[in-house]
């Protein structure tokens, strides 16, 4: 049984994991099981090539962040475990958590992050009763967003990044990652707001 289980490598899902990583030493979140599916095979990062984002140099691949991120995640916080080369294909709700199935196995979890693209190929089963046309992106380009409030889709079940209804814009995805792993980690610190920071 984990306690999250987020679902999707791309920008919005290593983000998610990155911060709720680095919160493991916590008195909240240190005996906490979390896991992400990195399947990244549809993700928009494949393709990418980012010139306008802080902090990354100027040519820098979308490519090279997807499999640099799955480095970073492992070498820092090695406690959030990398399940690599499985589709999810159905979530299912269950009294107070989700089964999440997927082409090679079956996973329990209390809190579940979808963070997976907006295409309107999307094929999670148990998913379609939130599946709503995307709100900021063209008629035309048939995107879809998984209808939440401020990222909550149902107790329990977030949506992150372009799913979540936001642009397809590498900050705005890394950073709505980033703002569900505080909102979980704010609940797991019994609802007292919580943030994470390094410093030197």
């Amino acid at each position: 049984m984990y306690d999250a289980l987020i679902i999707g490598g791309g920008a919005a899902g290593l983000s998610c994991a990155l911060v709720l990583g680095s919160a493991g030493q916590k008195d909240f979140t240190k005996d906490k099981i979390i896991g992400i599916i990195t399947h990244q095979k549809a993700s928009h990062l494949q393709s990418a090539l980012f010139n306008n984002v802080l902090g990354l140099n100027p040519g820098t691949t979308g490519k090279s962040i997807l499999e640099n991120g799955k480095n970073q995640l492992a070498e820092l916080y090695p406690h959030i475990e990398q399940i690599d080369n499985e589709k999810v294909t159905a979530v299912t709700s269950k009294n107070d958590y989700f089964i999440i199935t997927t082409t090679k196995a079956i996973y329990q979890t209390r809190i579940a992050v979808i963070a997976v693209g907006y295409t309107n190929l999307f094929n999670i089963h148990g998913l379609e009763s939130y599946i709503k046309p995307h709100p900021r992106a063209k008629a035309e380009k048939n995107r879809i967003w998984l209808e939440n409030t401020d990222h909550l889709v149902r107790k329990g079940l977030y949506v992150a990044g372009t799913l979540a209804g936001w642009r397809s814009q590498f900050a705005i995805a890394c950073g709505s990652g980033s703002h569900v792993a505080t909102d979980i980690l704010t609940l797991w610190n019994d609802g007292e707001h919580t943030k994470v920071h390094d410093k030197l």
